[in-house]
């Protein structure tokens, strides 16, 4: 496995556990727990519980919408490039009993390349996440694009060839065929999604989804050569916020 990543990472001690009543490998074990297995705060304060160690649910719920932005933020930079064949979809997220929808994006390998939680589903929506997934985040431009049939997405693709951020020659197909990918991925980040199917707020949904996300991004091996175990997928999350140890529990 390549440890350059690593070198970049953690380069000096982050001060991201400063006046946390709670060790920072305790705090990262827990959010980790979360983000990965289908486990709800009450199951890891079960869990914690049974290892001596007092914690409240919402203390839980805390961290997890404190560090799980964090983690998405310091990895998204170390994303692997896509091979220029794209796949975009949205799929549905209940919040607070409404349905919102989330835009995502992989390559046809299953590279991830984005993803944005929005209110609507319209225009705007799609034109905001191709302006994120391909203009704000400096990824070059894709030379295919398949989506479903949605009427959103040729209006949308059409304006970002006359922004510049799509190139003239981009193809934009609608074969049913090239969205089984991206289908069998939502369900990657929707198994995870609290046990009662629905966040309770907007704000909660997308800062979860960040952790959700960031994680899936960690499986797929974010580049890495060679053997990428779970042992080393803790170890990077460790590095990411300065602790070099062992986790505790």
């Amino acid at each position: 496995m390549s440890i350059g990543i690593y070198s970049k990472l953690i380069l000096r001690p982050r001060n991201d556990f400063k006046g946390r009543h709670f060790n920072g490998l305790m705090i990262i074990q827990a959010v980790n727990w979360y983000l990965r297995y289908c486990l709800s705060y009450r199951d890891i304060e079960e869990l914690f519980l049974e290892r001596g160690i007092n914690t409240d649910h919402s203390t839980l719920n805390r961290w997890v919408l404190r560090y799980a932005p964090l983690l998405e933020k310091r990895l998204r930079s170390y994303r692997k490039p896509h091979c220029g064949e794209v796949r975009i979809d949205e799929t549905y997220i209940k919040v607070k009993g409404q349905w919102k929808y989330l835009y995502r994006a992989i390559d046809k390998n299953g590279t991830a390349i984005d993803f944005l939680l929005t209110a609507k589903r319209n225009i705007k929506a799609a034109q905001r996440f191709f302006r994120k997934a391909f203009k704000e985040d400096g990824l070059f431009a894709p030379t295919h694009i398949g989506t479903d049939q949605a009427a959103t997405f040729p209006k949308t693709i059409q304006t970002m060839k006359n922004e510049h951020i799509l190139p003239n020659h981009c193809v934009h197909e609608t074969k049913k065929s090239l969205q089984q990918g991206i289908e069998n991925d939502h369900f990657r980040v929707k198994r995870m999604i609290p046990k009662n199917g629905c966040f309770q707020s907007f704000h909660t949904a997308r800062k979860t989804l960040k952790g959700y996300e960031a994680i899936l991004w960690i499986k797929k091996g974010l580049g890495f050569k060679g053997k990428w175990t779970i042992n080393e997928q803790i170890k990077l999350i460790q590095n990411i916020f300065g602790l070099n140890n062992t986790l505790p529990c």
